[in-house]
C-alpha cells in the first residue's frame, strides 16, 4: 500500500499494518515455542541460560531496528519524491557499512564473552550454558542486520508483506530445527542457538532474492559507486537518532528490570508475564504508528501535506479506538491471562492489579504513538528520539519516587506516565509545526 492507492486512508493503514502486526505475533509465538522446547527437553537451567542473553541480544536488536527505522523514513520520503534512483543507493550504502559493523561487533563478543557475561552478573551455575548460547547467536547478527535493511526499504515503498513472509519463513525453520537439535539430536543450548541463527540466515537470502528478483526498484548495480557519501550523511541524519534511542532504551529496560527485582519473585513472575502478553496486545497500537509514519513520509516526499494530515487524523482516531477496546478486555480480563501461564496465586494476583491499573493509559499511548509516527514520518527523528529518551528517564525516575507510596504497582504508573509525558510533547509539537509550515 502507498499514498498512490485511491483507497480511504483508514483503509491504506490498516492493509499495511496487518502484516506487521502479524510479523510481531508470530515472532512473540516463535520465542515461546523456543523457550518451551529448551525448558522442557533441556531443563530450567539451559532455559535461564537463554534468558539471561535477552539483555544482549536486546541492545543489538534494537539499536539495528532504530537504525534502519530511520533509514525507512528517508527511503519512503525518497519513493514519494519519485526519486527512485535514491532507493538502491541507500539500500548499498548501508549494507556495506552496517553488515561488516555487525560481523565486528559479532566477533568482539565472542572473543570477550566471559568479561560480557561477568559484566552481566552472570549465575555460575548457567555461565557456560549462557556462553555456549551467546557464542553461536551472535554469528547471525550480521545476516538480520541484511533482513532489517532488506525490510525497511520494502515497507518504505509499501511492502510490508513480503517481510511478513519472511517471519513466517523463518518462524518454522527455527521450530523445526529446534525440535531436530535440541529434542533429537540432544545439542542442548547449543541447538537452540544454531536453530536461531540458521533461521536468521534463510530470513535474510529469502528477501534479498525477492527484492533482487521482484523489486526492480531496489535492484543493486555494480555500475555505481556503492558508498556515495552524499547518501551516508543522509542516512546517519536519518537513522542514529533512532538508534541512539532505541539503545538507551534498551539500557534503561536493564535499570528497570533491577528495579522490578527489588519486590521479589512474584512480582518479577507476575510483571514479566504481563509485559508479554502486554506487549502482544499492543502490537496494532505499535504498528499502526509506522504504518503513520511510512504513509506520513511518503506523503511529505510528494509534498501532498494534506494527504499527511489525513494519516495523521485517522491514525489518532483508530489507534484510539483499538485503545479503548483494549483497555476493556485487559482490565477485565487480563488477571486470567496471566494465570494460563501457570504462575502461583500470589503472582496471578499481583498481575491481575497490575493490567487493571495500566490500563486506564493504554488511551494516551494509543494516540501518542499514532502521534510520534506522524513526527518522525515528517522527518523529526531527532525530536522523537529526544521525547523517547525523555520520556523514559521520566519513567525510571518515576518508578522510584511512586514505590514508597503505591509498592509495586508503582511498575505500571510509571509506565503509563512515561506515555503521557510522551503525549504532552507531541501534541504541542505538531501543533507548532502545523502552524509554520502547514504540516500534521
Amino acid at each position: 500500500m502507498t499514498l498512490y492507492s485511491k483507497d480511504h486512508p483508514a483503509a491504506v493503514l490498516l492493509v499495511f499494518s496487518l502484516p506487521l502486526i502479524l510479523s510481531g505475533m508470530l515472532q512473540q509465538l516463535y520465542s515461546w515455542a523456543d523457550a518451551y522446547i529448551v525448558g522442557h527437553v533441556v531443563g530450567e537451567e539451559a532455559l535461564a541460560a537463554v534468558g539471561m542473553t535477552t539483555a544482549v541480544s536486546n541492545l543489538f536488536t534494537m539499536s539495528m531496528t532504530g537504525f534502519t527505522l530511520g533509514l525507512s523514513i528517508l527511503a519512503a520520503q525518497k519513493y514519494g519524491k519519485k526519486e527512485y534512483e535514491t532507493l538502491p543507493r541507500i539500500l548499498s550504502a548501508f549494507l556495506v557499512l552496517l553488515v561488516p559493523a555487525c560481523a565486528f561487533c559479532a566477533a568482539a563478543g565472542c572473543i570477550w564473552e566471559e568479561a560480557l557475561l561477568d559484566a552481566l552478573r552472570t549465575p555460575a551455575d548457567i555461565a557456560e550454558f549462557t556462553g555456549q548460547y551467546l557464542r553461536v547467536i551472535l554469528l547471525g547478527m550480521p545476516f538480520l542486520a541484511v533482513y532489517n535493511l532488506y525490510s525497511a526499504l520494502l515497507r518504505a515503498i509499501g511492502d510490508s508483506r513480503t517481510p511478513f513472509f519472511a517471519i513466517v519463513l523463518s518462524s518454522v525453520v527455527n521450530v523445526v530445527l529446534d525440535l531436530v537439535f535440541v529434542a533429537v539430536c540432544r545439542w542442548g543450548v547449543s541447538g537452540a542457538a544454531w536453530a536461531t541463527s540458521i533461521s536468521q540466515i534463510a530470513m535474510a537470502i529469502f528477501i534479498v532474492w525477492y527484492a533482487e528478483t521482484k523489486r526492480p526498484l531496489l535492484h543493486l548495480s555494480l555500475k555505481e559507486k556503492l558508498v556515495q557519501p552524499h547518501i551516508v550523511a543522509q542516512g546517519w541524519r536519518f537513522a542514529l537518532p533512532p538508534a541512539v534511542q532505541s539503545s538507551v532504551m534498551a539500557l534503561g529496560n536493564m535499570a528497570l528490570q533491577q528495579f522490578m527485582n527489588g519486590f521479589g519473585s512474584a512480582t518479577v513472575a507476575a510483571v514479566t508475564t504481563a509485559y508479554r502478553i502486554d506487549l502482544i496486545m499492543l502490537l496494532p497500537i505499535i504498528n499502526l504508528g509506522s504504518a503513520v509514519s511510512t504513509m506520513v513520509a511518503q506523503s511529505k516526499g510528494a509534498g501532498n501535506l494534506t494527504k499527511a494530515q489525513s494519516f495523521c487524523r485517522y491514525g489518532v482516531a483508530l489507534n484510539a479506538v483499538i485503545a479503548f477496546l483494549l483497555m476493556v478486555v485487559m482490565a477485565a480480563f487480563g488477571g486470567k491471562l496471566v494465570a494460563l501461564f501457570g504462575v502461583g496465586a500470589e503472582a496471578a494476583s499481583i498481575g491481575s492489579e497490575f493490567f487493571r491499573q495500566i490500563a486506564v493509559y493504554y488511551l494516551c499511548f494509543g494516540i501518542a504513538s499514532a502521534l510520534r509516527g506522524t513526527v518522525e514520518g515528517m522527518g523529526l527523528v531527532l525530536y522523537s528520539s529526544i521525547v523517547g529518551i525523555a520520556s523514559l528517564l521520566a519513567r525510571i525516575a518515576l518508578s522510584y519516587a511512586l514505590a514508597p507510596y503505591l509498592g509495586n504497582m508503582a511498575i505500571a504508573h510509571a509506565e503509563g506516565l512515561q506515555w503521557i509525558v510522551m503525549l504532552i510533547c507531541y501534541v504541542p509539537y505538531i501543533l507548532w509545526q502545523k502552524k509554520q509550515a502547514g504540516s500534521p
